[in-house]
């Protein structure tokens, strides 16, 4: 019979290494149980979904579906596992989405094992845990009167990408008309979206139009 005081945990970490350390600062204390460990953030919906997780040490940047994807998705389907963000990124792109999707605390890699531990302990309970610089930048955000955002500009590559995808085309098919690799179209894709908040083509598109960096006739001007 599993005692009542531990706490589960589901690591979600496309890096083993990575995996493995966060493993290794639980597997001495009694007072958790890794339940599993996953790399991508599909499968950490799958498996959380059937484990139900105390808490989930969650990573941002994974393939097949992102952690903001992930931490969407588990909102979405009632899983009531506490969701830890523990990550590399700590810039606005990457805090806001995830602490909006239901991210029950945000950390960077870096931080100290005592001070993970602790964390994971007050996430369990439901209390919000943000490491220092997140909550500086969080706390800096509301005391900072409300005024229209720049526009986050996108380099020449990433518009001409941005252009060619709002006009369709399959990143195969961007990367002829542009003379890259389809990787290196992939890769422009990911800092596109790091760059404008969103998860996805569609979403890249329309959140280009609405910060004005596309117009109606943009896609089809060459």
């Amino acid at each position: 019979m599993t005692d009542a005081s531990l706490i589960t945990l589901l690591i979600a970490d496309d890096h083993p290494v990575v995996r493995d350390g966060l493993s290794g600062i639980f597997a001495g204390d009694p007072d958790f149980e890794v339940v599993a460990e996953v790399g991508d953030g599909a499968e950490a919906v799958r498996v959380a979904e059937a484990l139900r997780p105390d808490v989930i040490l969650m990573d941002l940047r994974m393939p097949t579906m992102d952690g903001v994807t992930a931490i969407t998705e588990l909102v979405r389907r009632r899983v009531p596992s506490r969701i830890l963000v523990v990550t590399t990124y700590d810039t606005d792109s990457f805090v806001r989405p995830a602490i909006e999707a239901g991210a029950t605390g945000y950390l960077l890699k870096d931080t100290p094992r005592s001070e993970l531990i602790r964390a994971v302990r007050e996430a369990a309970q439901g209390r919000a845990v943000l490491s220092p610089t997140v909550a500086s930048r969080l706390l800096t955000q509301v005391r900072t009167p409300a005024e229209p955002a720049a526009p986050r500009l996108l380099s020449q590559r990433e518009m001409e990408v941005i252009k060619l995808v709002a006009g369709g085309q399959s990143n195969r098919q961007a990367a002829a008309t542009l003379f890259i690799s389809e990787a290196t179209v992939k890769s422009h894709l990911l800092n596109i979206y790091a760059k404008l908040s969103v998860n996805d083509r569609a979403a890249a598109v329309a959140e280009a139009y609405n910060r004005g960096l596309l117009t109606p006739e943009a896609p089809n001007s060459r």
